[in-house]
């Protein structure tokens, strides 16, 4: 029997956040491998000293965490790719009060130059 070529994976980047009161970490999972393509996060050592989160991280964080996410991923020559989120999903993990951390993270990425698609025509809240 011959086998048939793996199906193409329609999405194949996705970003995926973990977002808890104390730390921030963000990945971009290869689909087609299932392996972490890139990653930042706030338990980094050398991001760790430069945050002042204490018991809490803010949005100022969640916007470095974009930034050196999207400089990795720039090493890596993944920026032109699709990389696919949807910030409803990452909101509804843990409620509304992550929802500033979240789109700080996106804009971040985008502001950066990375492609970031995001499912449906979700928008920015106009805050």
């Amino acid at each position: 029997m011959n086998k048939l070529p793996p199906l193409p994976v329609a999405k194949r980047y996705v970003l995926r956040l973990f977002i808890s009161l104390k730390h921030i970490t963000a990945n971009v999972i290869d689909r087609k491998t299932g392996l972490v393509a890139a990653t930042a996060s706030s338990n980094e050592k050398s991001l760790k000293d430069g945050f002042e989160c204490g018991r809490t991280c803010n949005t100022k964080a969640a916007t470095t965490i974009g930034e050196v996410l999207a400089m990795r991923l720039k090493v890596d020559g993944l920026h032109r790719e699709p990389i696919y989120a949807n910030a409803a999903k990452e909101i509804e993990k843990k409620g509304f009060k992550i929802e500033s951390k979240v789109w700080a993270i996106f804009d971040a990425l985008r502001s950066r130059g990375v492609n970031l698609q995001l499912d449906s025509d979700e928008q920015r809240p106009p805050w």
